[in-house]
């Protein structure tokens, strides 16, 4: 598989990892999101809606402005998916902001079983209602219970293949906690209501804003093989001194948030007693993206 990757970090010091004055820019395009791109244009004349899911954590950041475009003519629901992930107060707001906008909105996490538990259950009624005007006039014409067609998009592990499980009620796509996983398209029957079509996760070429493309790699949309871990832990630390810094104070114990401190705390020495930084900021990403650091949402809605 070809990649497009580039990443610059400059001034990076490891005695330092929480200062903002590294540079950090992040690109990565695998080839086959271009093939991606290529099959949601060709496949977008046989949908009624585009449901496209969003990472509660980063919703402006997960958006894939390209989908704006592809899906101009068509119905939109937005769902943020993750949510037991992010601050539930910010996420309320992150809903009215984009029902403000004009989207149908919904707070979901994809991953319990339950499905009131989830929040998915909502969808059908949102779909219904966002078809309702079709389905009157199909039924005019003797087309009854036509199923709504929805095209399911978002960029690389933001779980969209759960989510369709979890409506499914079965293990009907591939799963697993990398970026770009599901291969091809595959639809899937939903109560005799719904046909879902499943489509890998795509990006979009380049990132105008450097900041999104940090958010997006402390989310792990972005592959780790791409990125320069500790530079990456250190601009998250950043944020969260920034939004909350009480979390990392209770989850390590040190104030400060500097990476040498963290990983002395949980014991993580080299030979001759050197603190592997290396080893605290994959612990440090792993811990955020997990949830062990709280329900913590990196943006906030204007």
């Amino acid at each position: 598989m070809k990649k497009k990757f580039g990443i610059k970090a400059e001034n990076s010091n490891s005695d330092n990892q929480t200062t903002n004055s590294v540079d950090m820019a992040i690109q990565w395009y695998p080839g086959h999101m271009t093939k991606t791109k290529r099959m949601l244009v060709t496949q977008m004349g046989l949908v009624d809606v585009v449901v496209e899911l969003l990472d509660a954590r980063v919703p402006l950041s997960s958006r894939n402005p390209d989908i704006d475009t592809l899906a101009k003519d068509k119905k939109r629901v937005l769902v943020l998916n993750k949510a037991d992930l992010a601050n539930p107060d910010t996420t309320a707001r992150w809903e009215e902001y984009f029902q403000n906008l004009g989207f149908f909105a919904l707070a979901v996490n994809a991953k319990e079983n339950d499905k009131k538990k989830s929040g998915t259950n909502h969808l059908t009624a949102i779909l219904q209602n966002v078809m309702k005007e079709k389905s009157k006039q199909q039924q005019k014409r003797g087309r009854i219970n036509v199923p709504t067609r929805a095209m399911i998009v978002g960029i690389p592990n933001v779980g969209k293949s759960t989510f369709i499980n979890q409506l499914a009620g079965r293990a009907s796509t591939a799963t697993a906690d990398r970026p770009g996983v599901t291969r091809g398209r595959q639809w899937i029957k939903v109560d005799n209501q719904f046909d879902l079509l499943d489509t890998p996760g795509v990006l979009w070429p380049k990132f105008e804003d450097k900041i999104v493309g940090l958010k997006l790699a402390c989310t792990g949309a972005i592959s780790d093989n791409v990125v320069d871990k500790i530079t990456l832990a250190g601009h998250l630390i950043s944020m969260l001194m920034e939004i909350d810094s009480g979390a990392l104070v209770k989850r390590y114990g040190v104030e400060g948030g500097a990476l040498e401190d963290i990983g002395a705390a949980r014991g993580f020495k080299m030979k001759g007693g050197v603190v592997d930084i290396e080893r605290a900021a994959i612990m440090v990403l792993d811990e955020f993206r997990g949830g062990k650091l709280g329900r913590i949402s990196l943006e906030m809605p204007e």
